[in-house]
């Protein structure tokens, strides 16, 4: 791996819409990309045991070894930085049976506050005890940790205390209208820190093994894990119960908001259809004829008629769609806008009043705290949607009325 790579093997045209093959192990959906991120992509696809190829999302932007928006399908072995830090992030999402004209007229800022006051914000912050919503999902967490053969306090102290907490960067709430104005929950976040320190501990655990095996890395953050070893099987293990957390933190945080937006309506939420997903995560999937470990790193799953979410940045529009199994992008589509600017860019380049425009007629805190966040710093969350048009079929568009944040 001498860090030369082969040429374009052929281009985006009208011809072939959507997708460029930028070499025989690496397939890009973008059309937005910069020169760093399409490196970082070859170098990942470069990789041994990469079957049938890489593939990277519309949303795509460098990340840590492997960019943020890939799709990583590996035979015989995992990279633990392919799949990220926050193991398991994603979305949920519930459609209610109110319309925009049954809340017309109420503030909004007591219902933002009610739900700053029931889900704790911010990077570290934790619920004072377990309630009595979050009580059975740690004791079902607890049994599936004991059953995986690892003590999660171990990681984290007070793990269970976070089950029910948003976190910090672009991790939110949100209260939404569609396009015929129905009113849409909707929430991005992961296995908060306990998933961060089971990524992190393996990651370096990965790096020590290909040290120690003399293996040659073109990036640190590309140690691997070899499948049928026990750090292997380590990881795996911990890995899904980090998933697991993700998906029930999301589900104790959207019933929070559901309460909320209940005691703030003066009328019970009926859902009418709830979504919940991963985008960034691992599991076995066939793809060309073989079974992978597919990692999405900012990407979610659209198989066929599977359903998903797509966020916009904060302030502009989300989107609720339907996979169409593209087997080409390994039955994948992208995990929302993808960043620009990286944070420090953002707050160099970026004013408040700026973001202050960009939320006009959106109940949100407003803090310079959020600045890195402003949609400017992303891709064009419509430009990322029609790379995206033979990925997902679009269901609804929603435009944020509500938005709740941590620093």
């Amino acid at each position: 791996m001498d860090g030369t790579y082969p040429a374009v093997l052929w281009t985006r045209t009208d011809e072939r819409p959507g997708m460029q093959q930028v070499t025989d192990t690496y397939v890009n959906f973008a059309s937005i990309i910069d020169d760093q991120t399409l490196q970082q992509n070859i170098r990942t696809s470069r990789m041994p045991f990469i079957y049938p190829y890489l593939v990277s999302m519309p949303d795509a932007h460098l990340g840590k070894g492997a960019a943020v928006g890939s799709v990583i399908p590996t035979l015989g072995a995992i990279i633990p930085a392919a799949v990220g830090v926050d193991i398991g992030c994603g979305m949920i999402a519930v459609r209610t049976q109110f319309a925009a004209a049954d809340i017309a007229g109420r503030k909004r800022r007591p219902l933002r506050e009610s739900i700053e006051r029931a889900i704790p914000l911010s990077a570290g912050k934790k619920n004072p005890s377990i309630s009595a919503t979050a009580a059975p999902r740690i004791e079902l967490l607890q049994q599936e940790a004991e059953d995986a053969g690892f003590d999660p306090g171990n990681y984290l102290r007070d793990w269970s205390l976070q089950l029910g907490s948003l976190g910090s960067g672009n991790h939110f709430i949100e209260i939404s209208l569609d396009e015929k104005d129905g009113v849409w929950l909707f929430l991005h976040s992961g296995s908060r820190g306990v998933g961060n320190k089971i990524a992190q501990r393996h990651i370096a655990v990965a790096q020590d093994w290909c040290h120690r095996q003399g293996i040659e890395l073109p990036d640190l953050d590309l140690a691997y894990l070899t499948e049928g070893t026990p750090p292997f099987d380590r990881y795996i293990a911990e890995l899904l119960w980090a998933q697991r957390f993700a998906l029930l933190n999301r589900e104790e945080m959207m019933d929070r908001v559901v309460s909320a937006f209940t005691r703030w309506a003066g009328e019970p939420v009926i859902e009418q259809e709830r979504i919940n997903c991963h985008h960034n995560y691992t599991h076995k999937e066939r793809h060309a004829g073989k079974e992978v470990w597919l990692s999405r790193k900012g990407a979610i799953d659209a198989s066929r008629g599977v359903p998903g979410l797509i966020p916009g940045s904060m302030g502009t529009a989300s989107y609720v769609v339907t996979g169409k199994g593209n087997a080409a992008a390994l039955n994948s589509a992208p995990h929302g806008a993808g960043r620009e600017y990286s944070r420090n860019a953002a707050r160099r380049t970026f004013t408040r009043d700026q973001l202050r425009a960009a939320m006009a007629g959106i109940e949100y805190r407003d803090t310079d705290a959020f600045l890195d966040e402003i949609p400017a710093a992303y891709k064009d969350i419509d430009t990322v949607m029609r790379d995206a048009r033979d990925l997902v079929e679009v269901r609804h568009v929603l435009r944020q009325i509500v938005n709740v944040k941590g620093n």
